[in-house]
């Protein structure tokens, strides 16, 4: 009985290995595969226009380390399983990042979450020279200015997916997702994980479970400990201003979705001409899209103006042509792009706090950490946060998200052994010796 227990406990446990092998192997596959399929695009970076991503990261190091009286920097670092990720953050705020949180308007914008779209990162990076005062606007007063950015405290990701931008640069003109093969902007909590009959696993792999990857755990504490009243995530593909939801094709309802629309229709018509898509992202754009940043950053974080911003797209390139399908490739329309998105968002910075009206205190959220590991996000997951309805409700919700996970291959293994214990009874009931009746 003894042996038996210890080869049921064998099974047993090899059953679960197996299992937590197959579905490693089988995300790397898709990954790999992903990778192998991705078309590639016929027209190479123009270096005389685009930073290497090293080399864009050291300028805005240098410019940080230039205005430090306007700009800090800090680089957070997080890993999955032998994967790792590292994200730069620039703070702007006057005073050099001394700042009461409650009394400031605050404003989180992310660029570069898709590795082929690289007209985004210079964006970030034209916006912070404005900021700091190397570069100037046309036909904007500086006195102006100073006195609207006095009150803002301004957070900028210049790059969200490196891994992924290193791809491109590799080659892979094509490639939007990480380093992994996971799409960044469908790896949210939000309506993750559903799949239209559109569905293409080569463009938008969710990863294996929300916030899987370490570039969306960073990106997610971030959004909490800032508690942004605006939340811009910049992408390129078309000319565009969107607005929640982007996995169903309707707005929100109430007063903050109305503020949102005035905002976005003073921009379209003041920086692009009245050519931009305004609306929800799943109501605009033909498809929907499930687990996106934008959708997290407005039901969960209650960011009262969550946005994301299409700046470029060239609708006569060939589908096969990746990088001027995203990126502008000559100087005329590179700084047209860099001139009307720049001023865009600092009417953003002008009007933001005037469209929400009197800016309520909030309470703080925890210290972000800054190395953040993956074998223990689900502490994350699990410190305090401020009692925000959405906020508890995501906990629960990625909470029955892994039991539910470890139910099915529990499930899963439980089948397998049970297969195996009757094909152990069937051969030992056919093998014994047969004994004749009959003596010889």
């Amino acid at each position: 009985m003894g042996r038996r227990l210890l080869s049921f406990s064998s099974s047993l446990s090899i059953s679960f290995c197996f299992f937590a092998f197959l579905q490693d192997a089988v995300f790397l596959v898709v990954a790999n595969r992903n990778q192998s399929l991705t078309p590639t695009s016929s027209m190479p970076i123009n270096r005389d226009l685009y930073h290497f991503s090293g080399d864009l990261m050291e300028q805005i190091k240098a410019l940080v380390h230039r205005h430090p009286g306007k700009l800090t920097m800090e680089t957070i670092k997080s890993r999955n399983k032998g994967y790792r990720a590292e994200i730069s953050v620039v703070t702007y705020c006057r005073g050099g990042g001394e700042y009461d949180d409650r009394s400031m308007f605050r404003i989180l914008l992310s660029f570069g979450q898709h590795g082929r779209e690289l007209i985004t990162s210079e964006l970030a990076y034209r916006i912070l020279s404005i900021l700091s005062e190397e570069q100037f606007l046309p036909n904007m007063d500086p006195a102006s200015l100073n006195s609207t950015l006095d009150k803002l405290v301004i957070k900028v990701v210049p790059m969200e997916n490196l891994n992924g931008r290193r791809l491109v640069e590799a080659g892979d003109l094509c490639e939007r997702k990480n380093g992994r093969g996971v799409d960044l902007n469908r790896n949210w909590s939000v309506d993750w994980g559903k799949k239209e009959k559109d569905y293409d696993p080569y463009e938008e792999n969710p990863g294996t479970a929300p916030f899987s990857e370490p570039e969306t755990q960073i990106m997610r504490k971030l959004a909490l400990s800032f508690d942004p009243h605006v939340w811009i995530n910049v992408h390129s593909g078309m000319e565009a201003l969107f607005m929640p939801y982007d996995h169903k094709n309707t707005t929100p309802d109430g007063p903050p979705s109305h503020q949102m629309k005035l905002l976005l229709e003073e921009l379209n018509y003041l920086h692009c001409q009245k050519r931009c898509m305004i609306g929800s992202g799943g109501g605009s754009v033909g498809y929907l899209a499930h687990g996106t940043a934008t959708d997290f950053m407005y039901d969960v974080v209650k960011v009262p103006m969550a946005f994301t911003f299409e700046i470029y797209g060239d609708r006569e390139a060939s589908s096969k042509d990746c990088f001027k399908m995203f990126n502008p490739t000559d100087l005329s329309t590179f700084n047209r792009v860099l001139n009307d998105w720049s001023a865009a968002f600092f009417t953003i910075f002008n009007l933001g706090p005037h469209q929400l009206g009197e800016v309520h205190s909030k309470e703080p959220v925890s210290t972000l950490d800054k190395w953040v590991s993956i074998d223990d996000y689900l502490d994350g997951y699990l410190m305090e946060r401020s009692s925000r309805y959405g906020k508890k409700m995501e906990v629960l919700e990625l909470g029955m998200q892994e039991i539910r996970t470890y139910f099915r291959l529990f499930l899963l293994s439980s089948v397998l052994l049970l297969f195996m214990f009757c094909s152990r009874i069937s051969k030992s009931k056919y093998n014994r010796p047969v004994i004749s009746a009959i003596p010889l």
